[in-house]
C-alpha cells in the first residue's frame, strides 16, 4: 500500500503544471523588496551638481551695471571778472537736471533764494526780485543773471569730472574728485575764473 500511494503522489506532481511544481524557499529565493524600484539611478547626484554650478555662473555673468549718472548737485561758484570787481560774485548754488532740461538755483548767504532760472524745450524762465523774464535764448538770460556768459551745458560735463569743449573756455578738472572745478575764460575779453565747490 505504501508503495501504491507513492506511485501516486508521483503521478499527481508528475501532472501538476511545472510553474506549480516549483517552490521558492525564502531563505534562498528572497523577494526583491520596493525601495529597490525607487534607488537613484548612478550618476544622478553629479548631474544635480553639474546643474547647480551651471546657474550659479550664469548668475555671476551678468554684466555689470553701468553707474548711475548725477542729476543734481550744490555747492558754491563764484565768478570772478579781471578788473571789474563789481561784476564779481559768489553765491550757494543748486543745479539739477541736464542741458537740455533743467534749473539753477543761486542763493544768498543767509540761504533765501536769489534767483531761479529755468529751461527746457528750447524755452527759459528766469524768476529774480519778484520779476519773470522768459526766452528761447538760455544764454541770455544766464548772462542777464550773473553779469557775463557761462557754459550750462558744459558744466554738467565738468561736474562728473568729464572734459567738454566749451567756446573761449578752459577747465582745469584736476581736483574734480574732490569736489573742486576751475574754469578760464580768455575770450571774449575780459578774462574770467569761474571756480566751484561742492557740497560733499
Amino acid at each position: 500500500m505504501e508503495h501504491a500511494a507513492t506511485r501516486f503522489r508521483a503521478r499527481h506532481l508528475a501532472a501538476r503544471p511545472a510553474h506549480e511544481r516549483r517552490q521558492r524557499h525564502p531563505a534562498q529565493h528572497p523577494q526583491a523588496p520596493w525601495g529597490a524600484a525607487l534607488r537613484p539611478l548612478p550618476g544622478w547626484p553629479r548631474i544635480w551638481c553639474a546643474l547647480l554650478l551651471l546657474l550659479a555662473l550664469a548668475g555671476c555673468a551678468q554684466p555689470p551695471r553701468a553707474p548711475t549718472a548725477h542729476t543734481e548737485w550744490s555747492g558754491r561758484l563764484a565768478l570772478q571778472i579781471e578788473g571789474q570787481a563789481s561784476q564779481s560774485f559768489s553765491a550757494a548754488f543748486e543745479l539739477q537736471g541736464t542741458p537740455e532740461a533743467g534749473e539753477l538755483t543761486l542763493y544768498t548767504p543767509l540761504g533765501s533764494a536769489l534767483a531761479r532760472l529755468q529751461w527746457a524745450q528750447g524755452q527759459a524762465r528766469l524768476e529774480q526780485g519778484g520779476e519773470v523774464r522768459e526766452s528761447a535764448s538760455l544764454d541770455e538770460l544766464v548772462r542777464e543773471l550773473t553779469g557775463n556768459p557761462l557754459p550750462i551745458a558744459a558744466l554738467f560735463d565738468w561736474l562728473e569730472g568729464r572734459p567738454a569743449a566749451a567756446t573761449g573756455w578752459r577747465a582745469d578738472l584736476s581736483a574734480a574728485g574732490e569736489g573742486r572745478i576751475t574754469a578760464e575764460r580768455f575770450e571774449p575779453q575780459p578774462q574770467a575764473t569761474l571756480r566751484i565747490a561742492l557740497n560733499r
